[in-house]
């Protein structure tokens, strides 16, 4: 790295500093209240290097700009006193890395638990977070993010006001403490993911702007502060010093990726992006284990998540999936300020198409930014949209730091959660929330008396905008961002986990976290959508489909309105909102309704989207082109009604077929805790599946020979996914086999 201070072969250290706006440079080594200034000789194109025996590891040192100002370095790999004192000298090669067994993971296998290190405990620091490892990967998660590093002022922030991104925050710990836990992760086969901001320098702690302040430029404006020069003239130390940065986290950290702030504040006119350089760096690498990438833009711009050869990531492996989290959000809520009023008409049909095709906003209109917004994403991979219904932004940029368990009503948020954690999008979990905390979590910071007000008028304006009065409610009073006890209110309690309520919803998150990586995981690479439908107006239900990478297909039917639901009624409502171009197979496993919202006679084959006109009515034998069932039934008028009793019970439809028959010679497979039934459409079933809808009870039924689990405390009584409130159907089909297995306890 040409920044900062390097350790030499020989024992010396050698310093440089990009600083043009300076006539000289010296060193200033400090020890033990002395220090010695050593001049450093320019070097070309604003650059001072000195090369010395006189420091080793551990020294501390300053630049001395034009024999006036002391200022630390930027690219500092360690600020032991906080942003205004003096650097350290670090040696890279001095943490002893365990054996060289990891060799990472596939993005495919991505479940993500964002977690802020000095909250995630009530010690904060990167020593008490390796305890809680453990409980991470007893989840289910197979990555942990965490929330920015570099060094801040104060003694607390939430990471993204940093004034030193090499330099991990000295509030946690030293770097072979943060080293120690990136270790420790990896021994329990979970990714390290670390989040970094590159369109921005936080406002305080910062001293570029004296010596070289071509860094910035008010050509570009961000909503934090002078933006970051990447296309003007001379720039190439600017963008040096961020593609280096990156490198250095990976290299030096043996992270396993990285995820890039607000990208769409990084404005790079330039001819090559400053985004497709540091992706085309990261890719040469050749560190020998993947290396993944991750978004954040508000532009839904595409062209970053295309897919090359063997479906590589040409430049990033996914982005934050903002649409669904909205469109969640709202249809839970009912919400309707700042950018949720751009799906607050329709949540659930912009919910299904965003599963379905990436963004649910590609070129159209968005009322809250006043411009079009997003590219076409429907060819992209499911694996390139990370889901979430919360995350920290969508969290502390509340006035109280609400999470969704205090705003939504549990059984709509249990729906939400298995549409999120069983579809083929990598879903990303914040911390507490898999016990369903309503622990706030706010924003907070520790900056001078000046800033620090500057600070809370500013939120207090803000949220006096979004949720004030003129929105139909009472005024929210803002929390203190500066306040310590905003912060502590902030630590997450783990104490919660000893409670009932809070036990269930931890259970419910591991069944669903198990049941995707035994069912839907390895199928994941490659997956795309299939077609997403939606009833009623505007849309109270969805379904959407994914075409797998083994050929099946998973489904999910969703029921989001709170209202009950007859199945039968909802069918004649669906509307084809968008279906996909598929290639044609000899012996398509699944087949779907028309694109008529009525009964009408013709037949869509579920893999090819080719409609069969050799049927003048539907039946329930197996559809000319399919093999498999017919995607209608017949017609009622054509079904004489049979007589029942008021008081009798509708006898339940089960569909037998191979492997889940009791003629057959394969055991029952379907089942699973919390009321969740999950089956296989098999070649030669008569008839489709159906799903339990997700209720108290915690029996298992097998819907294929309608026997219920020996584990099972009893049977459910209700089997139609659309017969209960908030209801939920997840369908897993293959040609061969059930694929559910039930969870371990």
């Amino acid at each position: 790295m040409p920044f900062g201070a390097a350790l030499q072969p020989d024992g010396g250290v050698r310093f440089a500093l990009w600083a043009p706006a300076a006539r000289s440079v010296a060193l200033r080594l400090e020890a033990r209240g002395a220090h010695s200034d050593h001049p450093m000789e320019p070097a070309g194109d604003g650059w001072h290097r000195l090369a010395t025996d006189r420091a080793g590891a551990g020294d501390r040192y300053r630049f001395v700009i034009d024999g006036a100002s002391t200022v630390p370095d930027p690219a500092s790999r360690f600020q032991p006193d906080g942003v205004h004192a003096a650097s350290a000298v670090v040696d890279p090669r001095g943490f002893d890395w365990p054996g060289d067994g990891w060799r990472g993971r596939p993005w495919e296998e991505a479940v993500i638990y964002e977690l802020h290190v000095g909250t995630f405990t009530p010690a904060g620091t990167y020593r008490a977070a390796i305890e809680r490892l453990d409980h991470v990967v007893a989840l289910g998660a197979t990555a942990i993010e965490l929330m920015p590093l570099g060094e801040c002022p104060g003694d607390r922030n939430w990471g993204y006001d940093g004034a030193y991104p090499f330099a991990p925050e000295q509030r946690y710990g030293t770097p072979d403490e943060l080293k120690q836990l990136v270790a420790a992760a990896q021994a329990r086969g979970l990714m390290v993911l670390l989040d970094v901001v590159y369109n921005h320098f936080g406002p305080e702690g910062n001293y570029l702007a004296r010596y070289a302040p071509g860094f910035f430029t008010d050509r570009h404006q961000t909503p934090w502060g002078a933006a970051l020069d990447f296309d003007g003239p001379g720039v190439a130390a600017v963008r040096a010093f961020f593609r280096h940065n990156a490198l250095y986290w990976l290299e030096e950290y043996r992270l396993d990726g990285l995820r890039l702030d607000a990208v769409h504040a990084i404005r790079d006119d330039g001819p090559k992006h400053i985004l497709a350089e540091i992706a085309e760096a990261v890719q040469a690498l050749g560190l020998g284990r993947p290396v993944h990438l991750v978004l954040e833009n508000d532009d839904n711009d595409a062209r970053w998540l295309e897919r090359g050869d063997g479906d590589r990531p040409r430049f990033y492996a996914a982005q934050w999936n903002d649409d669904v989290h909205h469109a969640l959000h709202a249809a839970l809520t009912g919400e309707a300020h700042s950018y949720y009023r751009d799906c607050a008409d329709d949540p659930v049909r912009h919910l299904a198409r965003a599963l379905a095709e990436g963004f649910a906003f590609q070129g159209e209109y968005s009322a809250h930014r006043g411009r079009a917004r997003g590219g076409a994403s429907a060819h992209l991979p499911a694996a390139a949209f990370v889901n979430f219904i919360q995350n920290h932004d969508q969290i502390g940029n509340r006035p109280g730091g609400e999470r969704i368990a205090a705003l939504a009503p549990a059984p709509a948020l249990r729906a939400a959660l298995a549409i999120l954690l069983l579809c083929p999008a990598p879903p990303l979990l914040f911390m507490g929330e898999e016990w369903g905390s309503t622990q706030p979590f706010c924003f907070f910071c520790d900056f001078d008396p000046e800033l620090a007000e500057a600070v809370r008028q500013g939120r207090a304006r803000e949220f006096a905008e979004l949720f004030g009065e003129a929105k139909g409610r009472a005024a929210v009073a803002a929390s203190d961002a500066t306040s310590e006890a905003t912060f502590r209110r902030s630590v997450l309690s783990w104490d919660d986990l000893d409670e009932p309520g809070h036990r269930d919803w931890l259970e419910y998150y591991r069944f669903l976290l198990d049941l995707r990586r035994r069912v839907i995981t390895p199928r994941i690479a490659g997956a795309r959508g299939l077609d997403w439908t939606t009833a009623g107006a505007p849309a109270r239900a969805l379904r959407v489909r994914w075409r797998l990478a083994d050929g099946a297909v998973l489904g999910v039917t969703a029921n989001l309105s709170g209202e009950r639901r007859s199945r039968r009624r909802a069918d004649r409502r669906w509307t084809r909102s968008n279906a996909w171009p598929s290639a044609s197979a000899s012996n398509c496993a699944t087949a779907t309704r028309s694109a008529s919202s009525a009964w009408c006679r013709a037949r869509r084959c579920g893999a090819c989207a080719t409609r069969s006109a050799t049927a003048p009515r539907p039946t329930r034998k197996p559809g000319p082109r399919c093999g498999i069932w017919s995607n209608r039934r017949p017609s009622r008028r054509a079904r004489p009604k049979k007589p029942r009793a008021p008081t009798s019970r509708r006898r339940s439809m089960t569909a037998r077929g191979p492997g889940c028959c009791p003629r057959s010679s394969m055991p029952c497979a379907a089942g699973g805790t919390g009321a969740w039934a999950i089956s296989a459409t098999s070649a030669g079933c008569s008839k489709p599946p159906r799903v339990l809808a997700p209720r108290a009870s915690a029996s298992i039924r097998c819907m294929r020979c309608s026997r219920t689990s020996p584990s099972a405390p009893a049977p459910i009584r209700r089997r139609a996914a659309w017969s209960s409130t908030r209801s939920i159907s997840i369908r897993a089909r293959s040609r061969t086999r059930c694929i559910a297995r039930p969870p371990t306890r």
